[in-house]
This record gives structure tokens, C-alpha cells and sequence, in this order.
């Protein structure tokens, strides 16, 4: 996930978009996010300015006694099952492939309740950032803040003066942190992509209609995965050049179907076969434990989505239920294909399930199919830090030249997510690092941060203060630890990544 995002994505990734570029210049009253959804026919959601027709108190009366800000035209606004089928799109993606390694990295017993916790505290800083955004839509007579907003008015309502000077800081922070996130995210899609189309190409010739044989196939070397990398980067270049959101609400659809469907199969074969337990340890090392922090964060990093969801409901008093209930399907199934695939494949579980499916096409084309979804998902995932560094730029160059900037600057983003991953081929460390790195600040460290800020001064119970400053402390160890720990493994390995073909953990 920050902002007014209405494309939701089928991955965990697209959580927010940030309105707003990095640029120095006085802010327009419409942002960029604004612009672009006024050139896509979309109805305005996201402008924080009063109609200048509407006097402050007329603007008030739009506001329910309760703190609740204004709804908008109906013919717009999203049932609840759709808000609910929304959710859980942009909460499934590449993060829920990589908990079983997870799991394996806090034990079978660990992890699973490791999971559960997480993922409560990850729902609670929600509806922590929805009551901070719904108090500063009463208190200013807006119709709308995003992330980065809420943010910035919480620093303006600090008691502390210095936290007041600076309060717009505080946006710039949460830009930061999305860019950095949705870079990582893209990064990580490029690792994803090498790794499964090396692995499908490599056991090509020993491809067999047979998805139930024990026969371990000798791989056919091809290049290296960073190689791969590089093939990709044209067609990545290529994709980003479209710039219309609504154009790429197509291959968000093409992602949707063969990621969906890719699930059901890695689900369907999970669940059979699995081996004696009893060998898996209950709890594993300490050292490994942060690892497993930064993929779990990794993937309930949704926070970003929570305030254009309940922003466009029909009946926005129902978002809390949806949001729980929505939330508890998702940790439903990270906790169960966490807890199946380290079962299934024990200790040979690679940094993404689909690495461990047996050399047949059935589960090849499973590969095939989720990788395909990945590719399109990039463009979408790049959209969000696209919206927030290309104005810098564009503000900074000749009218006539806008367009060349624009794609230049696509252009170097893209490499420059191609070299990082070059740079980190390792799909469990980039994962583990850009959660540990962004996804926990985002997600855990500033939600509780922000409601300290935004009601100290009128009240708050000693209970609730400790309460977050607990789940900010836990989200910064985790921040601290788990980027030491990665950038460590990184430097010098434990042990080699697993590069093993599936079949042979029937055995």
C-alpha cells in the first residue's frame, strides 16, 4: 500500500498511492493524483479543498455527528462486496508465495502464531489510520485525506512546536516510504520472474505429463537468473510506457484470472502427500526469526489501501466489519499455505512456492500462468512512485519537452529496480528486506505514532499511549533487526540457497 489509489491491483502491493510529487514548488490545489483521475473521467474523490461555493459551516453540516466525513455521488461508490473483493486483491500477492519459507524461518508451531499476531496488529493500525483520517476530515472540513495527509495534520495538531514547524515533513516521509516500497516491490518482480522462468526453461526437457513421479530431473543449464533479469528489462521498459491508468485496468483483469487461477492449483497440490511432521522443529533459530518478520510484514503491508476503500463505499459505516472480515480470509490463507507448503516440502521450501512445484506441465504452466500476472502487475506497482517522482522533473523542464522527460525518467526507474534486483538475486532477502525496511515503518511503526500525535493533546488514556508506543517499538526492532540480519545475509550467507526440483521432497 497512502492515497486516493483507484486501481487495486491483484497483488499485495499496490497498497497506496501518494498524491503529490517531491517538488519544491507550491502544491497546486488539484495534486497529481487529482489531475490524473480528472483526465480518466473519474468522479474527484481526493481534493482536500472546501467548494468555494460552501461557506465552513455549511461544509460541516455534510458531516455526521459521529466524525464521519461526506460521502460522495453514489453512481461511483462500490458495494460492500466489492469493497470486500477489493481488499482482498490488493492483499494477495507475491508475499503470501514466500510464507512457507517464512514459516520455516520461525518454526511450524512459531510461525503460525507468529502470523496471527501480526496480522492483528496490522488490522488494528488500520482502523487506527481511518479514525486519525476520519477526525481530520471532521476537524478541517474535508472531504478526504490520504495518508501523507493524515500524517501532516497529525504533526500540526503535536503539542511539541518543533513537530509543528515541520509537520509537512511529515508527508515527504510517507512518500518516501511508499516510493521505497514500491520500487522494493518491483525489484522483487523481476527476481520473481527470472527465478521461475530459468527454473521452467532449465527442466524443459524433463517436462513429463506425469505431476505424481519421484524422479528427480537433472536440470539443463541456461544462463544465469541475472541474465534473465536483463531479458525482461525491454518488455518492462515498454509496459511502463503506459501511462493510462484505465488502459492498464486490462492487464490488472489478465493479472487477476491467471494468478487466481494459479492459486487453486498450488492449493489443490499442498494438500496432498504431505509427510510426517515430526521431524519440522516447533521453533526455530533466533537468528533466522527476523527474516520471517520482514516476509509477514512484507505481506500485511495493506494500510495504504484502507482510506480510498472506505472512501468509496456506498454505506462506509460497514467498512469496519468488511475490513475484519476481509482481513481474517487473508490471514486465513497466509496462515495455510504458510503452514502447508513447510509441510509439504519441509526443508527444500524455496523463497516462493512455486519453485518447489513438481516438473510437469500442469504445475510448469502454473508458473507460467502466475508469472504472466506478475509482469502485468509491474506496471501497476511502478504507477504508484511514477505519480510521485515524475512532476519533480517535469516541473523542472521545458513545456515542450514533458513527454521525453516523463518516459526518460520511466525509463531509469526501471533500470534502476533491474540493477537492484541484479545486485539482490535472492527472492527471500529482497522480500524479507523491503519489509523490514519499509513495509514495517508504513504499517506498524507510524499508524500508532500518528494517533499519539493527533489526540494527545485532547486526551488520551495512559492504557492507550503504552499500547502504542508498544506497537511502535515492536515494528522499529523489527525495522532495525530485520534489515540488519538480511543486509548481513547478503554479505555473508549462511547457507546457499536451495535450488532442488521438487519432486525429490517426496522421497
Amino acid at each position: 500500500m497512502a492515497a486516493s489509489a483507484l486501481e487495486l491491483t491483484p497483488g499485495s502491493e499496490l497498497k497506496a498511492r501518494a498524491t503529490g510529487g517531491l517538488s519544491a514548488a507550491p502544491v497546486p490545489p488539484v495534486t497529481m493524483s487529482t489531475q490524473r483521475l480528472r483526465d480518466e473521467d473519474y468522479r474527484d474523490y481526493s481534493s482536500t479543498d472546501a467548494s468555494p461555493e460552501e461557506s465552513p459551516s455549511e461544509g460541516l453540516n455534510n458531516f455526521s455527528s459521529s466524525g464521519s466525513y461526506m460521502r460522495f455521488g453514489e453512481s461511483n461508490s462500490t458495494t460492500w462486496f466489492q469493497t470486500l473483493i477489493h481488499l482482498l486483491k490488493s492483499n494477495i500477492g507475491t508475499g503470501l508465495l514466500g510464507l512457507p519459507l517464512a514459516v520455516k524461518n520461525a518454526g511450524i508451531l512459531m510461525g503460525p502464531l507468529s502470523l496471527l499476531v501480526i496480522g492483528l496488529v496490522a488490522v488494528h493500525c488500520m482502523r487506527i489510520l481511518v479514525k486519525c483520517a476520519h477526525h481530520f476530515c471532521y476537524r478541517l472540513n474535508k472531504p478526504f485525506v490520504d495518508y501523507g495527509d493524515t500524517v501532516m495534520y497529525s504533526l500540526e495538531a503535536s503539542p511539541i512546536s518543533w513537530l509543528r514547524n515541520h509537520a509537512h515533513w511529515g508527508r515527504r516521509m510517507v512518500d518516501f516510504f511508499l516510493i521505497v516500497t514500491q520500487l522494493g516491490f518491483c525489484c522483487i518482480y523481476f527476481v520473481f520472474l527470472a527465478d521461475n522462468f530459468k527454473q521452467v526453461i532449465e527442466m524443459a526437457n524433463g517436462t513429463t505429463n506425469n505431476c505424481h513421479n519421484n524422479e528427480t530431473v537433472i536440470l539443463t543449464p541456461t544462463m544465469d537468473s541475472r541474465l534473465y533479469m536483463l531479458t525482461f528489462l525491454p518488455f518492462m521498459v515498454l509496459l511502463v510506457f503506459i501511462r493510462n491508468l484505465r488502459a492498464l485496468s486490462i492487464f490488472s483483469l489478465l493479472a487477476n484470472i491467471t494468478m487466481a487461477v494459479s492459486l487453486v492449483m498450488i492449493y489443490q497440490f499442498t494438500v496432498q502427500n504431505i509427510p510426517d511432521p515430526s521431524h519440522l522443529p516447533l521453533v526455530a533459530s533466533w537468528k533466522t526469526y527476523p527474516l520471517f518478520f520482514g516476509t509477514a510484514i512484507f505481506a500485511f503491508e495493506g494500510i495504504g489501501m484502507v482510506l480510498p476503500l472506505e472512501n468509496k463505499m456506498k454505506d462506509p459505516k460497514k467498512f469496519s466489519l468488511i475490513l475484519y472480515v476481509g482481513m481474517a480470509i487473508v490471514t486465513a490463507l497466509y496462515v495455510s499455505l504458510g503452514i502447508l507448503g513447510y509441510l509439504h516440502f519441509g526443508a527444500n521450501i524455496q523463497g516462493s512456492i512455486t519453485l518447489n512445484l513438481p516438473n510437469c506441465w500442469l504445475y510448469q504452466s502454473v508458473k507460467l500462468l502466475y508469472s504472466v500476472g506478475i509482469f502485468f502487475t509491474y506496471a501497476l506497482q511502478f504507477y504508484v512512485p511514477a505519480e510521485i517522482i515524475i512532476p519533480f522533473f517535469v516541473a523542472r523542464g521545458p513545456e515542450h519537452c514533458e513527454l521525453v522527460i516523463d518516459l526518460s525518467v520511466r525509463t531509469v526507474l526501471v533500470c534502476l529496480t533491474c540493477i537492484l534486483a541484479i545486485l539482490i538475486p535472492r527472492l527471500d532477502l529482497v522480500i524479507s528486506l523491503v519489509g523490514s525496511v519499509s513495509s514495517s515503518a508504513l504499517a506498524l511503526i507510524i499508524p500508532p505514532l500518528l494517533e499519539i500525535t493527533t489526540y494527545y493533546s485532547e486526551g488520551m488514556s495512559p492504557i492507550t499511549i503504552v499500547k502504542d508506543a508498544l506497537i511502535s517499538i515492536l515494528g522499529f526492532v523489527g525495522f532495525v533487526v530485520g534489515t540488519c540480519l538480511t543486509l548481513y545475509e547478503l554479505i555473508q550467507p549462511s547457507s546457499a540457497p536451495i535450488f532442488i526440483n521438487s519432486t525429490s521432497a517426496f522421497v
